[in-house]
């Protein structure tokens, strides 16, 4: 009488063969081909398929899973205000969205020439949820990110003087390859929050990309900074070959939607 096969259950519950291959990539962090592996035992015409057409199946299962490990890991520390995706975004509510720009923008190209976005309009239009749903984008595509609201950059900038931690905030948003600047122009700029700003946008002009979402036309921005001086050198960085979206229209909250 023969002795009875050990068995296993794989990662969604279901009993299968012991198998010292799944075993083995399990150790490894293979999570992915053991996926793969677990799920071929149980194709009944998993051998008509040859060694190498086998193989190529479980390492595009891992490398699927390694993506998608590294893009939550990605999007965690992008710490975006909301959960948009680019499928979420709304074309049919009258706001002057450019759907032809918005697709090139999902393209990435803006960012591997490290332009920026600049996205202005009246409060409740989107501008946040575009903004987000483009570096989501930008996470999927392989970019680092970053979202804050300048109303608390600005003054987590000026306690970074005091407890010595300025510089090293400096440095993390040069680093970030598409940093997000929501509420920009909101609240009148101290002497000292406009240094920063130039500061923030001199360490990434022609070498990172920035996107900002203003209530404000851009026209408007230079008096907003306050001194001309700084404001020609701020947005001289900012604006030149800048992507523009102006947005108009009721508030999408109005209705319930996603703004």
């Amino acid at each position: 009488m023969c002795a009875a096969r050990p068995i296993s259950t794989d990662l969604k519950g279901k009993t299968l063969l012991h198998h010292p291959t799944l075993d083995r990539l399990q150790r490894l962090r293979l999570t992915g081909m053991a996926r793969a592996l677990a799920a071929q035992s149980q194709q009944a015409d998993i051998g008509q398929l040859g060694f190498e057409e086998r193989l190529g199946l479980l390492l595009d299962s891992e490398a699927a899973e390694r993506e998608s490990r590294q893009n939550a890991t990605r999007l965690k520390r992008a710490k975006l205000k909301q959960a948009a995706t680019p499928e979420d975004v709304d074309f049919r509510h009258p706001r002057g969205l450019d759907r032809a720009l918005f697709a090139r923008l999902m393209a990435g190209d803006w960012v591997a020439a490290h332009q920026n976005v600049l996205i202005c309009g009246p409060t409740g239009v989107g501008k946040t949820f575009l903004a987000c749903a483009l570096a989501n984008q930008a996470c999927r595509q392989g970019y680092s990110v970053f979202y804050v609201r300048l109303p608390r950059l600005l003054p987590a900038l000026a306690l970074g003087r005091q407890d010595g931690s300025y510089a090293k905030t400096l440095a993390q948003l040069a680093r970030t390859e598409v940093l997000v600047i929501d509420d920009w122009g909101l609240a009148p700029l101290t002497d000292e929050s406009r240094r920063d700003l130039l500061e923030i946008v001199d360490d990434r002009h022609g070498c990172r990309s920035t996107l900002i979402t203003s209530q404000l036309p851009v026209p408007h921005w230079h008096a907003a900074i306050g001194d001309p001086t700084l404001a020609d050198a701020i947005l001289d960085r900012l604006v030149h070959q800048a992507h523009c979206l102006n947005l108009d229209g009721e508030s999408l909250r109005k209705k319930g939607k996603p703004a």
